[in-house]
């Protein structure tokens, strides 16, 4: 039996290295893994989408496997190759969704007001957050798996999710979510396989469930 190709694509401006304690039988799975683009001036989310999706072959059915931002990415690159199966990670399955803070930066319109351009200077942060206090930690964190610090991309990403027009959720779409994700809380969640003390980074944090139900999520 040919192995099947699972395709992960990490969260916003976050790098593939939040896949690293993710580990699928080599037997049974062919892994790869998407990295974010620059966005061009006129790219849509579709567009830009079906750029992300170059590196899929086109005639094979895939798993695509997104986390948060990435989660939306994966079911909007979904338009554009041969779907076996789509699973999405802390993130949401439409618009409806979003918690109330962020529809109410896209009608204020807010989120243009947002210092995006501060992730660029994460490093510099780490050098002087120092010791055990979790402000500490969570700055390395960040700069242990921040990939795109462009201000281009986080701008186009930040709006993007804002406005995304998914109206009705993908009935194809397999979502994972925790009880205690304080960006997109459960209690707006629907339809979704619930995991007790999950948050929204629990793709590193809660590695060794992934490890165990992923690939029955993939194969059933």
């Amino acid at each position: 039996m040919p192995k099947i190709s699972v395709y992960f694509v990490p969260g916003l401006a976050a790098s593939t290295r939040i896949f690293e304690y993710i580990q699928l039988p080599e037997s049974l799975f062919d892994v790869h893994y998407i990295d974010w683009i620059l966005p061009e001036p006129d790219d849509t989310i579709a567009s830009y989408a079906e750029r992300m999706c170059a590196p899929i072959p086109k005639n094979v059915e895939v798993v695509l496997v997104g986390v948060s931002f990435g989660g939306i990415m994966v079911q909007e690159m979904a338009s554009f190759v041969k779907i076996k199966k789509i699973i999405i990670i802390s993130s949401v399955k439409s618009n409806q969704e979003l918690p109330a803070t962020m529809r109410f930066a896209k009608a204020t319109h807010f989120y243009k007001l947002l210092p995006t351009s501060w992730l660029g200077k994460i490093n510099y942060l780490a050098r002087y957050a120092k010791g055990k206090s979790v402000i500490a930690k969570q700055i390395k964190l960040y700069n242990k798996y921040l990939y795109m610090k462009q201000t281009q991309y986080l701008d186009w990403s930040i709006k993007n999710i804002l406005h995304w027009n998914r109206t009705v959720a993908d009935s194809r779409v397999i979502h994972i979510h925790g009880d205690n994700d304080i960006v997109f809380p459960i209690k707006h969640i629907k339809n979704c396989i619930t995991l007790h003390g999950g948050t929204h980074i629990m793709i590193i944090t809660k590695f060794k469930w992934f490890n165990e139900h992923l690939p029955q999520l993939i194969l059933e």
